[in-house]
């Protein structure tokens, strides 16, 4: 056999792996395997740095198939390539439990390096990914030793360069001249709905071109020789990151070629096998494998795993030149924390003047910043109002690549995508800054954040309509509890400078998922009972003051900045006798994870008379209060005034709280 024929059998094999699978499944996208198979082959065989016996090798070369929906292809070629996925996962595709779900999953699938599905999501990760190889070759790297020194490919389709996160994205790569990053476009042309032409006509090669980067054209996506020098054109430009325009047929070879038909459903019976015939492929048996089709994934496996062994020695060597760095990097790839990380965290005396907690959280930032290298971040164009900028850093930028200030530009949902792909090196703790009403924009990538386990920590300030005028198009109302909504996510809302401290060391500590701040672009009072922060605040929710220890009256929960505004109806409660709890709640998610003995030491359960407060929609709050509590919050949206005049306007303020609780005690309005 040819080395060209081995080659069109290894084409074919990824394919027809493809199609079978998705006939089995009765389910799946067999059109963009058909298409995309040759320059996937050539990729993987050729350039592509893998190693499948240590898939999480730090300089592995990434591929991100951005468009998730060609899943199957990605198994046929993880499967090739001698990953621990089995045939026998391939013939369970889109099962229940099974390796190889309907699209891929970070930590659910060998090799696969990025959760994928949401069109654009997969590209705009993996600028992230880019951006995190420059930083850390930028750490590390000495003389002799190149540390970090691999490359970023994408595969994405026409629907992936249609979304708005990717344009974000693309445009940021080109700034930041990202040579590591190659995208490679698979214009095939069909969308779901019919031709891209119904909606879609732009010249995207042009489009990339002005946003600064390289771009290339092969005109037959069956042309391996064209792909392949495409590839290695795209694979020795250092200087901007690359966009290859492959121009494919959608369902390639079968009755349903260059259709929408081909898209997003099986073949049937009938078509796969006439495509079968079409491109020389038996009929029979499904998942067939000849041998000499592995042959060329093998030996680029091969070839990874000696250049994963050379890495490895020479991070050995380079742990005995470069001590310092050598310990740090040692420390970083166990995923440890420095000894002593948060030991810098701000602490504050009693006396202590109000603060915002933005500010606070950037006290925190600077603190953390100077024992934790791995921390960066950044906002989205608002960093004075994060408060997000470390101190004495530079800025990450082509010339800079060691800085630790991202500007991620008006960009927030490629900010979260970004912030995921810095996060998957695993060497990287990033953070990003927005307003909380702007975490809708990122909402998505904050999702596959959760959906990933990754831990990324979001900054979003001015977290209540009490931001004053700006009005209501910039106060956040519905935001929190979305964002609550999110399986995996901890949103942490601190009431005072102590708590800030405290969410800012839950934050780093946890692994195990992102983690939101919600803080005040006001000023806010030191809480007495807050010195009890550090592990209130890790359990979700503490008893900050109780006049009547363990016989209260009545509860009164709250969040953030209404934290102290319940503390002030407490006391105007015990001018009319009543004894009312305060509980500081900052985090629902880390409450609920508590047992179920400390949750009942907080919110008593014979205690039914029950009142949280909290300067955003009420949704949710049931859960804590019952269905004989009441809820002081917001049905509507805000208003453009100064902070006073909305708390009034809203009954956000004490004496309001106070006739609430009295209420639902019987006790009517009373003096206040």
């Amino acid at each position: 056999m040819t080395s060209c024929e081995r080659d069109r059998l290894a084409v074919n094999t990824l394919r027809f792996l493809a199609v079978d699978m998705v006939e089995r499944a009765r389910s799946g996208h067999p059109g963009a395997p058909l298409g995309q198979a040759p320059v996937a082959f050539l990729l993987w065989s050729r350039l592509l740095r893998f190693d499948p016996a240590a898939p999480d090798w730090p300089d592995r070369d990434r591929f991100v198939l951005s468009c998730g929906h060609a899943s199957a292809m990605l198994y046929a070629l993880l499967h090739l390539a001698g990953f621990d996925l089995p045939l026998a996962e391939l013939e369970r595709f889109r099962q229940l439990d099974s390796k190889t779900p309907g699209h891929p999953e970070f930590g659910h699938t060998p090799g696969v390096e990025t959760t994928t599905g949401p069109l654009g999501q997969g590209f705009a990760t993996a600028v992230g990914m880019a951006i995190a190889r420059r930083h850390l070759a930028a750490r590390f790297d000495r003389d002799g030793f190149p540390m970090f020194s691999h490359r970023v490919w994408v595969l994405a389709s026409d629907g992936d360069l249609m979304e708005g996160v990717a344009s974000e994205a693309a445009s940021l790569a080109g700034h930041l001249r990202l040579g590591p990053l190659k995208l490679l476009y698979d214009d095939n042309r069909i969308s779901i709905d019919g031709p891209t032409s119904l909606a879609f006509s732009e010249d995207v090669a042009a489009r990339f071109a002005a946003y600064g980067w390289r771009t290339l054209r092969v005109e037959d996506g069956n042309d391996l020789a064209a792909i392949d020098a495409a590839l290695d054109a795209a694979a020795s430009e250092s200087e901007r990151p690359t966009l290859v325009v492959v121009r494919t047929h959608i369902g390639f070879g079968s009755p349903k070629q260059d259709s929408a038909e081909a898209h997003g459903a099986p073949l049937g019976a009938e078509a796969a096998r006439a495509t079968k015939r079409a491109l020389g492929w038996p009929e029979e048996p499904p998942f067939l494998v000849p041998e000499e089709a592995r042959a060329p994934f093998a030996a680029a496996a091969a070839l990874g795993a000696v250049e994963a062994a050379a890495w490895r020695a020479r991070v050995a060597d380079y742990r005995g030149e470069h001590l310092e760095a050598g310990a740090e990097l040692a420390r970083r790839l166990a995923g440890l924390l420095p000894d002593g990380w948060d030991r810098g965290l701000p602490r504050y005396a009693p006396d202590a003047p109000a603060i915002a907690t933005r500010a606070a959280s950037g006290k925190a930032i600077q603190a953390l910043a100077a024992s934790l290298p791995e921390l960066v971040g950044g906002s989205a164009d608002l960093a004075e109002s994060n408060s997000t900028a470390i101190a004495g850093a530079a800025a990450f930028s082509s010339a800079r690549p060691d800085g630790r200030n991202f500007h991620f530009g008006v960009r927030e949902h490629a900010m979260g995508a970004v912030l995921n792909g810095l996060a998957l090196s695993g060497l990287i703790r990033p953070y990003g800054g927005t307003f909380l009403i702007f975490s809708d924009y990122m909402r998505p990538a904050i999702r596959l954040a959760a959906l990933m386990r990754l831990p990324v920590v979001y900054v979003f300030t001015h977290d209540s309509i009490l931001l004053g005028e700006d009005g209501p198009t910039h106060q956040p109302v519905e935001q929190l509890a979305a964002l609550r909504a999110i399986p995996g996510l901890v949103v942490l809302r601190p009431a005072d400078a102590r708590e800030t401290s405290a969410a800012w060391r839950v934050a780093i500590g946890r692994r195990d998922g992102p983690t939101a701040l919600a803080l005040s672009r006001q000023k806010l009072p030191l809480l007495a009972g807050s010195s009890a922060a550090d592990e209130g605040v890790a359990r979700g929710a503490y008893v900050l003051e109780d006049p009547r220890p363990g016989r209260p009256d009545l509860l009164l929960l709250a969040s953030g900045s209404e934290t102290a505004l319940a503390l002030d109806a407490s006391r105007r409660l015990a001018e009319r006798g009543l004894a009312a709890r305060v509980v500081s709640m900052p985090s629902w998610e880390l409450f609920d994870r508590q047992e179920r003995a400390y949750r009942d030491a907080v919110l008593p359960p014979e205690v039914r008379a029950r009142v949280a407060v909290e300067a955003a929609s009420p949704f949710g709050w049931h859960r804590y209060v019952g269905d004989q509590g009441r809820i002081v919050g917001l049905v509507g949206f805000g208003a453009s005034a100064p902070a006073e005049d909305l708390a009034r306007h809203f009954g956000l303020t004490a004496a309001a709280v106070a006739d609430t609780a009295a209420a639902l005690l019987g006790r009517g309005s009373g003096p206040s």
